[in-house]
């Protein structure tokens, strides 16, 4: 190596960002299931690009389908570039193609429409899902690649069981976080509380804590070290778990299918005791 490329390594990997690929990307990942459609006005004043650079970013994403219009106006939406993409991704996952037949397995037994999350930094994402064919869930609309905030549900909650105080604070920076319903933790000490009763648990549930009249039960999925990797989980089109649910087995049966999903990458769960029995009398069902 040459004198001059060494020098050139030594400056950092911040020599080599490509300002305009780093600005297209940034306009992507401001879209989101909350602001679908977006327009130049708004991208320029929340990225503090200049308008009219705005403009060519948004017109090269529309020629390569990574954006398309919205409308007749100059409003944006992702386009089918993006989608394919994260679904190429979320198929070439191993963890989606084995945990595809077990969440089905799960959806058959449970009647329930059932799912398995990852979490990508401060979202989980939905990876895999497996209908129910019931008329009710016919109203849910959460689909594979549907993102969530971590910190405002019980999938992210259990997702993060790994973490310390000082890995939330590291993720968290703020001292207050955004609130859904009454629900969320406001601070990532309340957070980190929330996350170690669901570590220690070994599952969790929900009853309309992020969305009114959905409740859900989620699992661990580990791997071979034993770190949380994903979750399964099964929707109640509820607002409450009603107590025939829990007394079918409903809350085993997801943990069931997350430790059967842990042990294909050779992980071997814990032994649970009587957590089931125990968080059934906190709810007052025994």
């Amino acid at each position: 190596m040459t004198s001059l490329a060494i020098e050139d390594t030594d400056k950092g990997d911040s020599t080599y960002i490509v300002p305009g690929l780093e600005r297209g990307l940034k306009i992507l990942t401001e879209f989101s299931p909350r602001e679908p459609v977006l327009g130049a006005p708004e991208l320029s004043r929340r990225l503090g690009i200049p308008r009219t650079t705005v403009f060519r970013l948004l017109q090269t994403l529309e020629s390569l389908s990574f954006l398309e219009r919205a409308d007749k106006d100059r409003n944006y939406r992702l386009g089918v570039a993006v989608l394919r993409l994260g679904f190429e991704y979320l198929s070439s996952l191993e963890l989606t193609d084995l945990g595809l037949p077990i969440i089905e397995t799960l959806r058959d037994a449970t009647d329930l429409t059932s799912h398995i999350l990852i979490r990508d930094g401060r979202d989980v994402v939905f990876v895999a899902k497996a209908q129910s064919i019931a008329p009710i869930f016919s109203s849910v609309k959460v689909n594979v690649g549907t993102r969530l905030p971590a910190h405002a549900t019980t999938h992210g909650h259990v997702l993060m069981g790994d973490l310390s105080l000082a890995e939330l604070r590291a993720l968290y920076p703020e001292a207050h976080l955004d609130r859904f319903t009454p629900s969320t933790p406001e601070t990532v000490e309340a957070l980190y509380e929330r996350v170690k009763e669901d570590a220690e648990r070994g599952y969790a549930t929900s009853q309309s804590s992020f969305e009114r009249g959905i409740s859900v039960v989620t699992a661990p999925v580990r791997n071979d070290t034993g770190r949380i990797v994903a979750v399964i989980t099964t929707t109640i089109p509820r607002p409450k778990i009603d107590a025939a649910l829990i007394e079918s087995g409903l809350i085993d049966k997801v943990r069931d299918a997350a430790d059967a999903l842990s042990m294909r990458p050779n992980y071997r769960p814990a032994a649970r005791g009587n957590a089931s029995s125990r968080y059934m009398k906190s709810l007052g069902l025994q």
